[in-house]
């Protein structure tokens, strides 16, 4: 069961970063086929979130059915330390995560072509929803007090980058030199100095 959990994990990782990475190209999609690109678009962007919740529970399966490793199943140290280094990722990381999902609006799962650029939260940093939610995979981790676990989620960094990547090429496609202008005044998961 636990080759299993893991095998299955593995695969819901890929096919989220897959999915999320079609999920952000609508305007360059659309060149090819249409406005139907920001349909399809937010079915891949559902599809992501269906992906990224089977890997959530995979976490927790993993809790109860552990790889047999030389990692120790838990930390040395008790679970309560555990729980308060996810609770002081999980404030800043959450409302982050929250606060970019409210100034994104409905383009947060849902792609339009009429969607302008976002302000509030955005004025500062492009990716505040990726910045709140790549850290959220070491909550659940330290929650589940497993270093096993805490070491998985190090590869959702590069796959939150990739994603935020991906989209950042769709949006000059989309806003062309406003969105080139924009980027150069904020950060990309950080607030830029100035």
């Amino acid at each position: 069961m636990a080759w299993i959990n893991v095998g299955v994990l593995l695969i819901a990782t890929l096919l989220t970063g897959v999915l999320y990475v079609k999920s952000v190209g609508p305007a360059a999609l659309e060149q090819r086929i249409g406005a139907r690109a920001y349909v399809l678009c937010s079915r891949y962007r559902l599809l992501a979130g269906i992906f990224m919740g089977v890997a959530t529970v995979n976490y927790v399966l993993y809790f109860f059915f552990p790889l047999p490793l030389s990692l120790p199943r838990t930390f040395a140290w008790p679970w309560w330390v555990s729980a308060a280094i996810a609770l002081a990722i999980a404030i800043p990381s959450g409302i982050l995560w929250v606060r970019g999902m409210a100034d994104a609006g409905e383009e947060t799962m849902v792609t339009k072509k009429e969607h302008t650029m976002y302000g509030g939260i955005y004025e500062k940093m492009r990716h505040p929803q990726a910045a709140g939610e790549a850290p959220i995979w070491f909550v659940v981790a330290f929650l589940l007090h497993s270093p096993f676990l805490v070491l998985y989620s190090l590869v959702w960094i590069p796959i939150f980058v990739i994603m935020c990547l991906a989209e950042e090429r769709d949006l000059v496609v989309r806003y062309g030199a406003e969105y080139e202008t924009y980027r150069e005044r904020t950060g990309f998961l950080l607030p830029k100095r100035h």
